[in-house]
């Protein structure tokens, strides 16, 4: 769906992304992480088509995405602070996005009338910031884009209309295989919803995995020994972090989760337990193998 190969994006002196290889699949939920000024807008609105990269390419369905109208028909992007025409009501804009997008959905506009409850006569400049938001959503599902670009999405939703956007990306994910690109320096925003997460920090792409394979390839394994822990165990499962209290082991180890319970096994346990881990503590692991302290590039 998306190719990001070897892209670099300046602004004067000031390099915004530095040689950057992403691949994001169709019909997946994609999230980006990254402090502030990390890059991730850059690399949102390079995606959109609004900048054009210095070195590299950026396609989107094997075409590039800069100056391409036929593409960007089938596109919505949702900034930070979303704009909308001065002096525009709800109908107005509506009526705007139904000349300009093709594949328009009044239907939908009108069935996600009842879900937003905003009057359509209002003036959106006058709406309070979390409700203008609601307008963007709900302009950008009656759309129905094959790619909707989201930057930190959720800033002003109150938790129930969170849990009505997410459940309506995931929606249209699952039935018109809709793909999301979710720009974010909240873990917590994007943990539930995405299949994989990159993360950028100064420019740079540090980190990109897949979310199930995150979770079946790191664990937490508390074990009670008999007589006291074994010397040799904690090289045997190569351990990535542990606690010894007496004979309780608590230890964090990457690998299959049978291989793992195996190798303990042979040294007779009296208990071994797998605990779960949070996404955030997996990618404190991960980044830590990497060089880098996670709480230092992502915002909790």
């Amino acid at each position: 769906m998306i190719q990001i190969n070897n892209v670099t994006k300046k602004f004067t002196d000031i390099t915004a992304l530095e040689d950057v290889n992403i691949h994001i699949p169709k019909s997946s939920i994609y999230g980006v992480l990254g402090s502030n000024g990390a890059g991730k807008t850059t690399l949102l609105k390079l995606i959109a088509g609004i900048y054009t990269a210095e070195a590299g390419t950026v396609e989107v369905n094997q075409q590039p995405i800069f100056e391409n109208i036929a593409l960007k028909k089938n596109i919505i992007f949702i900034p930070d602070i979303p704009y909308f025409l001065p002096q525009y009501t709800v109908k107005q804009m509506a009526e705007y996005y139904e000349r300009i997008y093709p594949s328009w959905d009044q239907k939908t506009f009108e069935r996600l009338g009842k879900v937003f409850q905003i009057n359509l006569n209002k003036k959106v400049a006058r709406l309070s910031k979390g409700m203008q938001r609601q307008v963007a959503f709900w302009l950008a599902f009656s759309v129905k884009p094959d790619l909707m670009l989201l930057d930190e999405p959720m800033d002003g939703l109150d938790p129930v209309m969170r849990s009505q956007v997410r459940k309506m990306l995931i929606e249209n994910v699952a039935e018109r295989e809709m793909t999301v690109v979710i720009a974010s320096h909240n873990l917590k925003e994007v943990e539930d919803i995405c299949d994989i997460v990159a993360i950028i920090h100064q420019s740079k792409l540090l980190f990109e995995r897949e979310l199930d394979e995150l979770r079946t390839d790191i664990h937490k394994l508390q074990i009670v020994f008999k007589d006291g822990i074994p010397n040799n165990l904690l090289e045997e499962l190569n351990s990535l972090q542990h606690d010894k209290r007496g004979s309780v082991l608590t230890c964090i180890v990457r690998g299959e989760e049978a291989k793992l319970l195996s190798t303990v096994e042979y040294y007779l346990p009296v208990v071994v337990d797998i605990l779960p881990l949070t996404l955030e503590e997996i990618f404190i692991y991960e980044m830590e193998a990497t060089g880098y302290a996670f709480e230092n590039i992502i915002d909790k």
